[in-house]
């Protein structure tokens, strides 16, 4: 039996995943459909497993299938890491894949990446926003270099550095009668980011603690879109108070102080425990 897997087989795989076609896949490669399902196959026969579902509207992964995508993206990972070390002279340049939180990406980020910039052209930044879980499981996954999160993390595989601290607040719009109790907010709607999210988790938390449910919750994907609401008074939410400063001093929002044991946030920078750092990844974590 051959027992060679060649990469050009594990490139068609993990598209092939990715897609959840292998026409999509054979589209996007400019190959034979045929093609596609030859490589699959000869995958297939090699592990002697099934490694994709088959129905009407494509392919989707089997269990076996899924442990073969989490090995072909270490695989691919190895691959660009030792062609890294070997081209590496210690002169940051390439691609820096960044994931943040909405918040930490419209406060703190531009300053810091347009420093970075400035003493670093060569290296093409890439930011991508979206939760802390999220985040989580792009780095997990290599799909990041590094990421912003909100509060700790116990993954053997990550190490994090202290970034700075949040303070989080209530947010409300002004016309909305003043908030004396936790009980005036029973009946408010959440504005909030999607699940994964964990400043939405520490205000469910909150709730919960008091005895309260989020009965009506709206959520937004932008840090614009869940300020524009609070704002026309759709409701409240949990903000950093970085966040929403310049608005509650424009008159436009209303903040109120939460309890101590909820207040305050740790941000963290997060990044793959690596046999071998990046030097382009390493400059951007020297510089705060």
């Amino acid at each position: 039996m051959n027992t060679i897997i060649d990469l050009q087989s594990l490139i068609i795989f993990e598209l092939v995943a990715q897609k959840g076609s292998i026409s999509k896949a054979a589209h996007e490669l400019n190959y034979a459909q045929s093609n596609i399902s030859t490589k699959i196959q000869q995958l297939e026969n090699f592990f002697q497993v099934s490694l994709f579902y088959r129905n009407n509207r494509g392919v989707t992964l089997t269990p076996k299938g899924q442990i073969l995508l989490k090995y072909t993206k270490k695989i691919f990972h190895l691959i660009d890491e030792t062609t890294k070390i070997i081209k590496d002279d210690n002169i940051p340049k390439g691609p820096l894949r960044i994931g943040s939180m909405e918040t930490i990406a419209a406060i703190y980020l531009p300053r810091l990446f347009a420093k970075y910039h400035k003493e670093y052209p060569n290296v093409k930044l890439i930011l991508k926003t979206g939760t802390t879980e999220k985040n989580i499981q792009d780095i997990l996954q290599y799909n990041l270099d590094g990421a912003f999160i909100a509060g700790s993390i116990n993954n053997s595989e990550i190490i994090q550095k202290t970034f700075t601290e949040e303070k989080l607040v209530l947010v409300t719009d002004v016309a909305r009668p003043q908030i004396s109790s936790i009980k005036d907010i029973q009946n408010q709607t959440l504005i909030v980011f999607p699940n994964g999210c964990f400043y939405r988790k520490i205000l469910e938390q909150w709730l919960q603690n008091k005895g309260l449910l989020a009965n009506k919750i709206m959520e937004f994907d932008t840090l614009e879109a869940i300020i524009g609401c609070i704002c026309a008074g759709l409701g409240i939410s949990l903000l950093p108070i970085s966040v929403v400063n310049k608005y509650v001093k424009a008159g436009i929002l209303r903040c109120y102080p939460i309890e101590n044991s909820y207040t305050k946030v740790p941000v963290l920078f997060i990044y793959r425990k690596l046999n071998y750092m990046p030097t382009s990844l390493l400059k951007f974590i020297n510089m705060f």
